[in-house]
């Protein structure tokens, strides 16, 4: 999520900011700034920045009619919204108390609440909403005191929390940008004379192919004459030099073919940014915007999920968690049926909207409707400032960051974690489940991206399965309880972008009329629940035995170690082992890699799949 660029060298930084910033627009954002830094014939100098929600042309614009002073130094941001709205106000960059600082942000500073109280008993006036003003205000500090901005940067990092990839100027040091990262990605561009910091390497790549990947927990500091690496206690370190061979186009996507591919592999950081500043220092978890009190949380007696497409399933999943986890009883609803069956809501009612895009028509016209009846509406959403989260009650954003591609993949994880927070956050506020419960959960899906990243480990298998059917005209997916959403979820998958006929069932289903459709060869994805002692997992190899009775190919995603079912699995790809309430965040995976692979080798556009759109804003 959002853009970084920083330039030190001979050209007018504005125009290579600006311009990487251009090259920056397909991460999607909601505001874009820059700010350079003017030197002074006296020596030291002054920072002139602007900033503008809305797209860079906004910014570009700004700029025409107002003209910033000449500057070989500079950095730029183009901010996906989190902590405040999408306003000018809450755009990047910020300024220190004395302006001496600016800086830009990735990422989220967990203990920023806590920073920020510090700074306003002292007096600092913060002017936006943002967690990142509170850290150009420390960084500042440092520097008021003596200490060089390297210095400063590597004081403050140590006292934050969270991830974050930091970027800043001195006013008074006008040759030298220093950034820092922590679990959120920072390149430098290497040229000769000039140097440049990056997102990714598509902000500088029209001027440089040199490219350096800093570490965790690294500073670095450009200047015209060369890059020096610490970590944050100030001990030298370095990075790892590559070159990079790919177009503008291939560097965009990080060297995917596909976005769609890059957002698969984008996953455990996404899932690990959803879950990021959930709780707080006594551990309790704290959401969100959960502008709902606990009495009203309390007083809930049912809730009724609404959603659409893959956020549907996501709220089928919602259902098995909350139900489990609080015993309060919940409905899933099609946005588009939920208004037209006359439903039952009152005060008690917690109406969960799930929207990617938060500007879902049929699933807005639904919360309208809800609010009507006096019921409360949750929106779970990745788009800060968007319709539904404003119309909303409260809010559970997801931290997924822009999502380019039109079948959502990084989109459903995340809005996975947030249900599983909702449920949990009910859970703790109702009473239903003790600390430790909760704390148990919490640390099983903390360890989900690990989890994730072994299974994206194991893509080639899935290749190779996908090469296998290139021919194959029509797929099933089955599952049981949990892993029933995920079938529905691969057959979608495979409709979107691969247009082949696919069908997902509940397997106990298949005698009642879906097994007519099994014949020799077909093949028939099943999703194995995790052993345990509810039965779920005999039931579902009695339904593989079935189709596999009856000429179908199965290919199973079960968990490792599980060797009973390896007698009826024509290709098994093993999944880590989690509980069965959070299989979905590692079974999905491999079904999106399937998908992306068989589009892809039929020839399809998988970014932009014909007759769809990314967000569908008509009923």
């Amino acid at each position: 999520m959002c853009g970084i660029v920083g330039y030190v060298g001979p050209r007018q930084a504005q125009e290579v900011v600006v311009e990487g910033l251009r090259r920056l627009e397909y991460r999607g954002y909601d505001s874009a700034g820059v700010a350079l830094v003017v030197p002074s014939e006296g020596g030291g100098g002054r920072i002139a920045e602007a900033k503008k929600a809305g797209k860079l042309a906004n910014l570009e614009k700004v700029l025409a009619e107002d003209l910033l002073p000449a500057s070989h130094t500079g950095i730029g941001h183009t901010r996906w919204a989190t902590h405040g709205a999408p306003n000018d106000v809450n755009a990047h960059p910020h300024l220190g108390h004395e302006r001496r600082v600016a800086l830009v942000h990735n990422g989220i500073i967990e203990n920023f609440a806590e920073l920020r109280s510090r700074l306003e008993a002292d007096d600092h006036v913060l002017v936006s909403e943002t967690d990142t003003e509170v850290v150009a205000h420390l960084v500042e500090l440092q520097v008021e005191s003596g200490v060089d901005l390297t210095t400063a940067m590597q004081r403050v990092c140590q006292v934050l929390e969270g991830a974050f990839t930091l970027v800043a100027v001195d006013a008074h040091d006008p040759d030298r940008v220093v950034a820092a990262r922590r679990n959120s990605p920072l390149v430098v561009g290497v040229g000769e004379g000039e140097h440049f910091l990056g997102s990714d390497v598509a902000a500088f790549i029209e001027h440089t192919r040199e490219a350096l990947e800093l570490g965790q927990d690294q500073v670095v500091v450009i200047t015209r004459d060369g890059v020096q690496i610490t970590d944050f206690e100030g001990r030298p370190a370095e990075g790892r030099r590559y070159h990079v061979d790919w177009d503008l186009s291939a560097a965009e996507k990080d060297g995917h073919d596909w976005f769609m591919r890059k957002e698969i592999f984008e996953q455990p950081k996404a899932v690990a940014d959803s879950l990021l500043g959930r709780r707080s220092q006594e551990g309790l978890l704290q959401l969100d915007e959960m502008r709902l009190a606990d009495d009203e949380i309390r007083d809930i007696s049912k809730i009724i999920i609404i959603a659409a497409g893959t956020s549907f399933y996501a709220g089928m999943v919602a259902k098995y968690a909350i139900e489990h986890w609080t015993r309060i009883p919940v409905e899933v609803e099609l946005s588009s049926e939920f208004r037209y069956r006359d439903p039952i809501l009152d005060y008690s009612t917690l109406v969960v909207a799930i929207s990617q895009s938060g500007e879902t028509a049929d699933t807005l016209q639904a919360i309208r409707h809800a609010r009507t009846q006096r019921s409360k509406v949750l929106a779970i959403c990745n788009t800060n400032g968007s319709t539904i989260p404003r119309e909303s009650d409260a809010v559970i954003y997801t931290h997924a960051g822009p999502e380019i591609g039109v079948a959502s993949t990084k989109g459903f994880l995340t809005q996975l974690v947030a249900c599983y927070l909702l449920a949990l956050y009910m859970a703790q506020v109702k009473g239903t489940r003790y600390g430790d419960e909760i704390d148990e959960v919490m640390s099983q899906l903390e360890a989900i991206p690990a989890q994730i990243e072994s299974v994206l480990a194991g893509a080639q298998q899935v290749y190779d399965l996908a090469e296998d059917h290139v021919g194959t005209r029509s797929v099933l997916f089955l599952g049981r309880h949990a892993g029933y959403p995920v079938a529905l979820e691969g057959a979608l998958k495979l409709k979107e972008i691969a247009y082949l006929h696919a069908e997902g069932f509940a397997a106990g289903e298949l005698k009642h009329g879906p097994i007519a459709l099994v014949e020799e060869g077909l093949p028939v994805l099943c999703v194995v629940p995790p052993r345990g002692r509810d039965q779920l997992h005999e039931k579902m190899i009695s339904g593989i035995q079935e189709v596999r009775a009856r000429g179908a190919r199965t290919i199973c995603l079960a968990e490792h170690g599980d060797t009973k079912i390896e007698p009826y699995a024509d290709v098994l790809i093993r999944l880590p082992r989690v509980p069965v309430l959070l299989q979905p965040l590692v079974a999905t995976v491999p079904l999106q890699l399937f998908a992306c692979e068989l589009a892809t080798l039929l020839g399809h556009d998988v970014d932009q799949p014909r007759n769809l759109a990314k967000s569908v804003t008509v009923e």
